[in-house]
Parts: structure tokens; C-alpha cells; sequence
């Protein structure tokens, strides 16, 4: 879309404070572009074929404006027709016109959440809606805006996107931007960072560790190694150990504790990477893998498995499994979870610590 800077004057007895808003009419849709007041210069842009219509502005008597750029420039993507222009304020009310603003609520720290589930249909509505509804949060304060848009939505990023917003993250079926209202480094917490997934030491009654060979071209292909995977969303991290050896190898499991985790970054993606290294105890010993993702699994005497050239140049891999032996022999304890109320969102969920004093 093609824009004009237009400067107005205002010589009635009443002008609008600054910001103001340059309302567009057009066939029961509204087209709002924003202004700024300087003494009784009014500052704003505009359509340009809205200029070449000869289109009147109202609302305030005795305003005279006119087109001051010699440059067009480029904003927008949505199509105007002809019809009427106002300059209107929030401050100000104007008979039979009324500003269309987004749906959405307070958080708790003075920032705005857009209604995803609200948003208009049209691009050309959420063109109009999107700038009104800013000015709206900047006159009142507001400091973060979270607009999250649904894939089915997102012709309107970019509209989003050139209104100003940053994204923060994506996850399946929506992606989550952001907009930072005040003069001075943005206080908005940063998107997801990290990954978490686990590692499972089971052992048998004959001092035989659960392993397998996963079929990937790492560092670890050929291995034998322990079932590892990603925990899933809103998964505890016990019930994702469970879940994960049991998926790769077929082996019923019960959770005990968590004995150590590592702490990595510029993993996948980019991402920092948690693992948590959990001793689980077999409730069965047939092993059916899944041949998507495994090569082969077994039970495997632990000193075969440290004998591997992996684990010997390997510590940390090395240092695992010696903690989990540790653990089984009853020398060093682990986390166990303990459910509790938290005052702080006011749900249960588990924290993680031991009472025993350990030897190692």
C-alpha cells in the first residue's frame, strides 16, 4: 500500500491530543493510521489514492491539510475504496463513530493478551484493528503485548510483523509475537531455551543393564548405550523415563530416582539441552524394540558395557553409569519426587530432593 505524509492545521476550538488516530471509512470497514500533534501541526499518513479522491476530513471543523512528502512509501497490504476520512482521538469523543479495538486482557504486569480465538477474519480488518488497538495500550500505559496467532490465522503475521511485533516462539499450530510498548530495553522473558530429556538405567537380578543401539548417524551410532529420549509436553519427568524405556525396548519399568543430569548448550537447534538420568526398576524382561528408532536392544553385563571404546573415552558417559552402580549398591542417593502444593500458581506438582545422606 502506497502512503503520503499529510500535515493538517487545526484552527477550530477544539483539536485532538497527540497521538490521534486518522480514521478511514470504507464500506462498514474502518482504517485507522496514526498521528501526532506538534502545537496545532497534525503529523499523519495516508492512502495516497485516498488524496487523489479529493476525500474531505471531518470530525474536526475548520481542519486544512494536505499532502507534504514528495516520496510515497511502502506499509500495508490491504486494499481501500472510496469513502470517508476522520481524525478522531480516544480522548475525544465523536458522534456515530466508534473505533474498533482487539479483544484482549491485562496480565499481571501491565502488559496486554490478545484474544487469538477473537481475531478478525480478514486480513483488511486486522489491518485496521491491529494499529488502533496500540495506540489504545500506549494512551493507557501498557507496556508487553502477546499476540498469539493460529496457523489457520497466519496471513495475519505479516501484518503483525510490519505493525512492529518480534516473534517469540512457535510451537504446532500457532506462533506466539510480541510487542514492547515503552522507551527502554525490553523486559519480555525470552522464548523456550531448553530441551529436556532423560536417560534410563535398568538393571536385573543378574547385574545385567538394559541397553540398545539406536539407529542414527551421532557420535553414538554402533554404541551400546542407555534408552535416552525427549520428555513429552506438560510430561513429568519420571512418567517420561517409564514411557521412553518402554517404547525403545518393551520393558515395563517403575520409576525410583533420579540420580544426576547434565546441562548442555547449542544442542539441537541451537537449544540448551537438559538430560536427567533416572534408575527405574523392571517389572518385566522381554525386549520388543521399536524398529523405527532402535537397531537392536539387550541385556547387557555392565562391565561389557564400560569396556566399549566409547565409555572409555567418554567420562561423562562413563561417570553416569558408575553414579547408577553407586546408587544400586545403596552408596549415593538420588531425587525422589514428593508432591506438594505451591502458592506460587496453586497446583500440585513435584519436587525433586533426597533425605539421605550419600557415601560417594
Amino acid at each position: 500500500m502506497v502512503l503520503m505524509h499529510c500535515q493538517g492545521v487545526f484552527r477550530g476550538s477544539q483539536s485532538p491530543p497527540s497521538p490521534f488516530l486518522v480514521l478511514v471509512h470504507f464500506q462498514g470497514v474502518n482504517h485507522h493510521f496514526s498521528g501526532i500533534m506538534t502545537h496545532e501541526i497534525a503529523n499523519f499518513t495516508i492512502r495516497q489514492e485516498i488524496i487523489n479522491f479529493g476525500i474531505s476530513v471531518s470530525c474536526f471543523p475548520g481542519l486544512s491539510w494536505k499532502p507534504i512528502s514528495s516520496k510515497p512509501f511502502l506499509g500495508g497490504s490491504y486494499l481501500l475504496k472510496k469513502g470517508g476520512v476522520h481524525v478522531v482521538s480516544p480522548n475525544i469523543a465523536s458522534p456515530g463513530l466508534a473505533v474498533e479495538l482487539l479483544c484482549a486482557w491485562d496480565d499481571e504486569y501491565e502488559g496486554i493478551i490478545v484474544d487469538p480465538y477473537s481475531l478478525p477474519l480478514s486480513s483488511n480488518a486486522f489491518a485496521s484493528t491491529l494499529p488502533a488497538s496500540l495506540l489504545n495500550w500506549k494512551l493507557k500505559g501498557k507496556r508487553g503485548i502477546w499476540l498469539k496467532i493460529l496457523q489457520e490465522q497466519a496471513e495475519l503475521v505479516p501484518i503483525a510483523i510490519q505493525e512492529g511485533f518480534n516473534y517469540h516462539h512457535a510451537e504446532s499450530g500457532y506462533v506466539m509475537l510480541t510487542y514492547w510498548i515503552p522507551d527502554e530495553p525490553v523486559m519480555l522473558p525470552a522464548g523456550p531455551s531448553h530441551q529436556i530429556g532423560i536417560a534410563g538405567f535398568v538393571m536385573n537380578d543378574k547385574r545385567e543393564v538394559l541397553v540398545v543401539k539406536e539407529k542414527c548417524p551421532c557420535s553414538c551410532s554402533g554404541v551400546w548405550k542407555l534408552p535416552t529420549g525427549y520428555i513429552n509436553k506438560s510430561e513429568d519427568i519420571f512418567s517420561g523415563a517409564v514411557r521412553e524405556v518402554k517404547e525403545e525396548t518393551g520393558v515395563d519399568t517403575i520409576f525410583q530416582e533420579m540420580v544426576a543430569f547434565r546441562h548442555a548448550h547449542l544442542v539441537a537447534f541451537e537449544k540448551s539441552d537438559l538430560l536427567f538420568v533416572c534408575m527405574l526398576k523392571p517389572l518385566s524382561h522381554e525386549i520388543t524394540i521399536d524398529e523405527k528408532e532402535i537397531q537392536a536392544a539387550k541385556w547387557m553385563p555392565v562391565d561389557e558395557v564400560l569396556k566399549q571404546p566409547f565409555y572409555r573415552e567418554d567420562h561423562m558417559s562413563k561417570r553416569i553409569v558408575e553414579i547408577c552402580m553407586a546408587t544400586h549398591e545403596r552408596d549415593y542417593c538420588g531425587f525422589i519426587p514428593h508432591k506438594l502444593t505451591s502458592k506460587f500458581d496453586g497446583n500440585l506438582s513435584f519436587l525433586y530432593y533426597y533425605n539421605e545422606k550419600s557415601t560417594i
